[in-house]
């Protein structure tokens, strides 16, 4: 999403950067761990009512956590909505979508207008998956909305999430050399040489089955400020600010679809 915070769409919480990147990692720097959003604004999946309303919020959350499984027709990759926005979309610091609902309707500057929480979901799609946006009167749709609004459910009109977004690092010139010496040691044995990862858990990082270069991901900054909380999975927030940024720029630098022109209002 367009938030004050770095936000993204498309990677998953299993580089497997390690710990031994920790040299230089700023304290000044907020991490996940040193900044955690308030659990009591988390709705458990045991809290969703019955009947067909808890039914279509049940929906919804298949379709964000396997996404190429529950929305195939509009999907064109092997990345599902979890894979940006980490725990089903509660974890702080990776574009969590609690109390999301509440900031909409909301201006998208990559849009250049204010735009319905709709319009950010086919965005999504779009870039992130790679695949076509989702109707607004579609089952699919109706469940993501369905949702994210239950995870909005206790939050306050206007007021962001206390984890929203991503952290904000200082302004780092990542170093693909360095990153790609860091993947091959740190990550490849997770994600693959070739990147492919093991979907659907472990995303693809690069190639025909991830994110395309119209994504938020595809910008090295953002990736950066995704990576540096949620890295390594088993001990997140303790990854250098540089070194996330050394991972990114060689991502960055490897191949991946075309974002489709057609569009491009999105």
């Amino acid at each position: 999403m367009q938030y004050k915070v770095f936000s993204i769409v498309g990677l998953h919480a299993a580089l497997a950067v390690g710990c031994a990147l920790l040299a230089g990692c700023s304290s000044k720097v907020p991490t996940a761990q040193s900044t955690p959003a308030t659990s009591s604004s988390q709705p458990e999946p045991a809290q969703m009512p019955a009947g067909a309303a808890g039914d279509e919020i049940r929906l919804g959350k298949l379709v964000f956590d396997e996404t190429p499984r529950y929305a195939a027709a509009y999907v064109g990759n092997r990345l599902s909505c979890n894979d940006c926005h980490l725990k089903s979309g509660t974890a702080a610091h990776a574009a969590p979508m609690v109390n999301l609902a509440n900031l909409f309707p909301m201006y998208n500057k990559r849009a250049g207008r204010v735009i319905s929480l709709q319009e950010r979901l086919q965005e999504c799609f779009v870039r992130s998956e790679n695949g076509r946006p989702l109707p607004d009167d579609s089952k699919e749709m109706r469940a993501l909305v369905a949702y994210i609004n239950w995870l909005s459910k206790d939050g306050v009109k206007g007021k962001p999430f206390e984890g929203r977004g991503l952290v904000k690092l200082p302004a780092l010139k990542g170093d693909p050399a360095r990153g790609k010496a860091v993947y091959a040691s740190q990550c490849a044995a997770c994600h693959g040489s070739d990147g492919i990862g093991e979907p659907p858990i472990i995303p693809p990082l690069w190639g025909r089955n991830s994110f395309n270069d119209g994504a938020g991901m595809n910008e090295p900054e953002k990736m950066a400020a995704f990576l540096m909380p949620n890295m390594p999975q088993n001990h997140p927030g303790t990854l250098a600010p540089q070194s996330a940024f050394d991972v990114a720029a060689f991502i960055h630098t490897m191949p991946r679809p075309k974002f489709n022109q057609a569009y491009r209002r999105y």
